[in-house]
């Protein structure tokens, strides 16, 4: 980037991600000025090396919940702007000429909210719920700071959000048994969350699943995606109803024996 434009930080959190951090530091190649990352403690393969041997400032610090570890990457981070970038997303060409645009000349923006385009079993998903995805990942680092808690975080930002054009390629999962290795862990941290805040498991629950299939496959469409699309739709919703069983579990271990 040229010295008129304010410097940039890619910020990124990393956990046994060596299958997918190198894509997603490929893609910020001649981008950002620096790229800091956060290690998991709990990181057992190559995570750790190839962030440094990309050249990545890195930390090492034991997971606390999604917001705590990318507050941590925002700490260590020292430029002026900072995109937030998860391993398994990739900066396209388009919005890589929109985020130098932007840091440029960000007019009255102290951030700006990205679209988001996913892929499935090789296949983009436009329809079932998917197709307007867009999330402020790109921010002004002395005004944004990550809230949340073990599952969600967000983006506090105290300044005007405008919006870029291109796209960032989501790639959440590379398979099914990907998604289902990774559906463990989340519904685990949502229904712990859940029953922490006082949510408990109604038997009316169980309709979870038939509705959110219906409605992600039929009523959003997400038929015209063809397989990827169905197969999205029926793991979305076990995703959902089986967070509501492992609250209900979470409930029976409470009760007294």
């Amino acid at each position: 980037m040229d010295k008129t434009t304010p410097k940039l930080s890619a910020v990124i959190i990393a956990k046994d991600e060596e299958h997918d951090l190198p894509g997603c530091l490929e893609s910020l190649r001649g981008l950002c000025d620096e790229i800091a990352i956060v290690v998991g403690a709990e990181s057992a393969d190559k995570t750790l090396a190839i962030a440094r041997a990309a050249g990545a400032k890195t930390a090492v610090r034991a997971f606390d919940g999604y917001a705590g570890q990318k507050q941590a990457a925002l700490d260590l981070a020292a430029g002026e702007w900072v995109l937030s970038i998860d391993c398994d997303e990739r900066v396209s060409p388009e919005l890589a000429r929109d985020i130098k645009r932007a840091v440029k000349a960000p007019g009255e923006c102290a951030g700006f909210e990205i679209p988001f385009r996913v892929f499935f079993l090789g296949k983009r998903l436009r329809f079932g719920g998917l197709g307007s995805e867009k999330h402020l990942r790109l921010f002004k680092r002395a005004q944004g700071r990550f809230t949340g808690g073990q599952v969600h975080e967000g983006i506090e930002l105290g300044g005007p959000v405008g919006r870029l054009s291109g796209a960032m390629d989501h790639i959440p999962y590379r398979d099914i048994s990907e998604y289902v290795a990774k559906m463990d862990v989340y519904t685990g941290l949502a229904a712990k969350k859940r029953f922490a805040r006082g949510g408990r498991f109604h038997i009316w629950h169980h309709a979870i699943l038939p509705w959110e299939f219906f409605s992600r496959a039929v009523l959003k469409l997400g038929f015209l995606d063809g397989r990827a699309g169905m197969v999205w739709a029926g793991l979305s919703a076990f995703h959902h109803w089986l967070k509501y069983v492992k609250l209900g579990e979470l409930e029976n271990a409470q009760r007294p024996s």
